[in-house]
């Protein structure tokens, strides 16, 4: 069965929420669930698909803030992300939302994630590798058994450029060596997802980002 990812933009940062699902599967994922919650009810309900999970690449504000209404709407939906953001969740200092002058909480994880582990959700595998950088414990999501090879990438590679480092916890070296060690090695047509602006492809970011171009 071919895997259907939507993207859902939430304001007030653009950012890019993806529903994740299998044709003909009544079930569906989220990654990185954003401000504006209702969004992703409303593309469930248009499509009848149940959701089973919430997978968060990192623990940012922008990229939790949609948790909490969708967990108290589904209680028993597990949140998922990598263990070195999982503070930030509960912590509103630590995803910046503190600092930026509101608040946001999420529920804890229900699950943390790490490198080399492997995350099945409604029937689709999901690789785990750690890219620090942006945040201290982003993980990217690979999918392999679409064509071609699929990237939910959160705030690593954009189309053009490269997730923040100016942020607590980040540096811009471990950023392109994560890059370089877990991107670049993928197929030159794998599509990155990214957690702002379009998506993308490992080639032609290879070829043209001057970030983190060969």
């Amino acid at each position: 069965m071919a895997v259907q990812i939507l993207t859902v933009e939430s304001q007030p940062f653009a950012e890019n929420s993806y529903l994740v699902w299998k044709d003909g599967s009544p079930e569906a994922f989220v990654i990185d669930p954003g401000f504006e919650p209702e969004l992703i009810e409303e593309a469930l309900a248009e499509r009848g698909l149940k959701l089973v999970a919430l997978v968060c690449t990192h623990g940012h504000c922008d990229h939790i803030a949609g948790n909490a209404a969708l967990k108290r709407a589904h209680p028993e939906v597990p949140i998922v992300i990598g263990a070195g953001d999982a503070a930030m969740l509960t912590d509103a200092n630590k995803n910046l939302s503190g600092p930026f002058g509101f608040e946001v909480l999420s529920p804890p994880a229900d699950r943390v994630v790490g490198e080399g582990e492997t995350l099945t959700v409604a029937g689709v595998a999901l690789e785990v590798f750690e890219v620090p950088g942006h945040s201290p414990g982003h993980v990217v999501y690979v999918i392999r058994e679409t064509r071609p090879v699929t990237v939910l990438g959160g705030d690593v590679l954009f189309r053009g450029g490269v997730g923040r480092t100016d942020f607590p916890g980040g540096s811009f070296e471990q950023l392109k060596a994560g890059i370089q060690r877990v991107l670049w090695p993928l197929p030159a047509d794998a599509v990155v997802y990214p957690g702002h602006g379009p998506v993308t492809t490992i080639g032609h970011e290879k070829r043209t980002n001057p970030f983190v171009a060969d």
